[in-house]
């Protein structure tokens, strides 16, 4: 066998999603932003930047040097803890190199063998990852739907089902732009004695009072544990996992992606300290944006499709040649907006993701959706 066909393997599958149109490339920036998280524009802002300059030039390292258990806790790390703890409302905060670990690492530790995990059928790869690796049984319920959840907790529980229950859902849904209703969900795991998990992934920084998310009215109680990134809205990178203080120590004794994992940098804690007094100190960000969301929901309906109301807009197309084709054209004339495809959505809905940041204005949102207007009707 020769080395090449080592790799044959590979080069099929690889062959198979170019034939389905799914094969995905690195593609650098270009163009008008309407692809990023950078909701209210912080990942440029000088407050950051100056922010990080400074601890850089007090001596902060760069690197953490360890695990959070070595000599990886550093000052900075416990200071973000204790003020995003505040911030949002809730007992302890404890910070994470990315959302994705983070949802990994709460799912794969916090529910114990003989309890449920059930899963917006929607929710990020990363949740259904981390149910599944963990050591609960899990099942998917009907998006945004706490009838389908309470029906399947009740399936469950007549089956002989007798662990305790964690219900998982994001509160501002990545693909759809669409809210979950968190008040009933929290009703169905109140009447059931479970645990609701929140992912704020796409909320923290831009909806709630000063930014404190769609769930902030439920931070602070016995049954509910949130996930607020530090990538998106807040502008720089790791995330935030807020709980009850029992539920942050099992965490620090139990977790293995936090035990072991090299703390992320102090640098960053900096940043999402920074960025957590911003969102305080500037709420006009969040209102130009909401400025800047009604606009596209406007130019929207006007091409005959519904807006979602929300800073993610879905262009639903179904096919992905399609789609990517369609996203090509718009990048092309010079707007960054993204083709996504099968696996990350439900097959037969191949979509543009528009996302829209203040590192765009009004007439840049009114000029993406005129040349929408125009691709659309081709």
């Amino acid at each position: 066998m020769s080395d090449r066909a080592l790799l044959e393997r590979y080069e099929a599958s690889l062959r198979g999603l170019a034939r389905k149109s799914r094969l995905r490339t690195l593609a650098p920036r270009a163009g008008l932003d309407f692809a990023s998280n950078d909701y209210i524009g912080l990942a440029g802002s000088k407050r950051l930047a100056n922010a990080v300059a400074t601890a850089l030039a007090n001596g902060t390292p760069v690197g953490a040097t360890g695990s959070r258990l070595l000599r990886g806790n550093a000052p900075e790390h416990e200071a973000l803890e204790a003020e995003a703890a505040t911030f949002f409302g809730a007992e302890r905060a404890l910070f994470f190199g990315g959302g994705y670990v983070a949802n990994f690492a709460v799912l794969t530790t916090l529910p114990q063998k003989g309890d449920l995990v059930v899963l917006d059928e929607l929710i990020h790869a990363s949740a259904h990852e981390g149910a599944r690796a963990g050591r609960a049984e899990v099942v998917e319920a009907k998006h945004n739907d706490p009838e389908a959840i309470d029906g399947a907790i009740r399936l469950w529980r007549a089956d002989g089902g007798t662990g305790r229950v964690w219900i998982v859902v994001e509160s501002l849904y990545s693909m759809d732009g669409d809210r979950a209703p968190l008040d009933a969900l929290m009703a169905v795991a109140d009447r059931h004695e479970a645990f609701l998990f929140v992912d704020e992934a796409h909320a923290t920084g831009v909806y709630g009072p000063e930014g404190r998310g769609l769930a902030h009215h439920l931070e602070g109680r016995d049954n509910v544990i949130v996930l607020h990134t530090c990538g998106k809205a807040l502008g720089g990178s790791g995330a935030l996992v807020t709980a009850p203080a029992t539920l942050a120590d099992y965490i620090v004794n139990r977790c293995r992606p936090f035990i072991y994992a090299t703390a992320p940098s102090p640098l960053m804690a900096v940043a999402a300290m920074e960025a957590l007094d911003i969102l305080a100190d500037e709420p006009e960000r969040r209102g130009r944006l909401a400025g800047l969301v009604a606009l596209a929901g406007t130019k929207t309906e006007a091409i005959g499709l519904k807006p979602s109301g929300s800073q993610i807009l879905p262009i639903i197309v179904g096919d992905n040649a399609q789609a990517m084709a369609l996203a090509e054209t718009l990048q092309a004339r010079g707007f960054d907006v993204r083709g996504i495809r099968p696996p990350t959505v439900p097959e037969g809905t191949a979509r543009l993701r528009i996302s829209l940041t203040l590192n765009v204005d009004e007439a840049n949102v009114v000029a993406l959706f005129d040349a929408l207007a125009e691709e659309w009707k081709r």
